[in-house]
């Protein structure tokens, strides 16, 4: 996914990507990703990392490909 980077999770029921080439903030990000492609995602700064969101993965695999292939729209629209 363009501008995305993001380490296997190992055990929790959530992943940490990172969103710092695509130019926005965590809570600026979410907000916008929420809108343009109704996604929720978690701020990382509530986490102290404004670079990260949290997405959750604790839903059907076709919930998540969904998500995923919504995500992966805005990060390219973000990207060019």
């Amino acid at each position: 996914m363009p501008g995305v980077s993001c380490v296997n999770s190992t055990g929790a029921f959530y992943l940490f990507p990172n969103i710092s080439r695509l130019g926005l903030k965590s809570t600026e990000f979410c907000a916008k990703l929420l809108e343009a492609e109704k996604v929720a995602a978690v701020p990382g700064i509530a986490f102290g990392a404004d670079e990260y969101i949290r997405l959750s993965y604790a839903t059907s695999m076709a919930n998540i490909e969904k998500g995923l292939d919504r995500l992966e729209k805005f990060a390219r629209s973000l990207a060019r």
